[in-house]
């Protein structure tokens, strides 16, 4: 069952969604989207589609995201290999998560998804555990940012086919790490991880 509701769209805040994805993929960049919308604005279907963007198939996905755009105002930023290496994948999140509000340029509080808040925000700010069922443009930011990703992944991965990444999109799996074992690491790989991932 989807989480949100049409019926009771004017009780669900008008705020600013932030979520990541791929924080916790073996290479590629972590991508956040920060979304913005008046929920009873929405299309009714539209907002009872949205949802934890892990619990929608692939061809779901993409066929939200460019509703989530056009009905919403959206933004992207990521945290690239080099800053994940460089300054920790939390640290490197948080900044991308600063850097995506930022680009909205919209006066509005925020909802982010986790513990965690970026700091330097000069916008009020609440953490959501399990946001992306609790607030509807936390979901739909949850979804962009899939959706960006993982055709990120998929474009790498016809340079370095060996790796699966139009599978995987980056994550730890066996062939994933097989490949890495046998033929090494790419440049999209996150050295900081090195130890975890073979």
């Amino acid at each position: 069952m989807r989480p949100f509701d049409a019926r009771h769209a004017a009780r669900y805040p008008v705020l600013i969604g932030c979520d990541e994805v791929g924080r916790g993929a073996l290479c590629g960049p972590v991508i956040v989207a920060a979304v913005h919308f008046d929920p009873a604005a929405l299309s009714g279907d539209l907002l009872e589609a949205l949802d934890d963007s892990k619990r929608l198939d692939a061809a779901t996905r993409e066929r939200l995201a460019p509703r989530i755009m056009a009905e919403g105002r959206v933004a992207l930023a990521g945290a690239s290999r080099d800053l994940i290496d460089r300054i920790n994948v939390r640290a490197a999140t948080l900044d991308a998560m600063r850097r995506a509000v930022a680009r909205l340029g919209i006066a509005a509080e925020v909802a982010v998804d986790g513990r965690d808040m970026p700091p330097g925000l000069p916008l009020p700010c609440r953490a959501f555990i399990g946001g992306d069922r609790l607030v509807p443009q936390i979901a739909a930011s949850s979804i962009v940012a899939k959706v960006a990703r993982d055709r990120l992944m998929r474009a790498l991965a016809r340079r370095h086919p060996a790796y699966a990444w139009e599978r995987n999109v980056g994550y730890g799996t066996a062939a994933h790490r097989a490949a890495m074992a046998s033929l090494g690491l790419t440049r999209h790989h996150r050295l900081s991880f090195k130890s975890k991932s073979l």
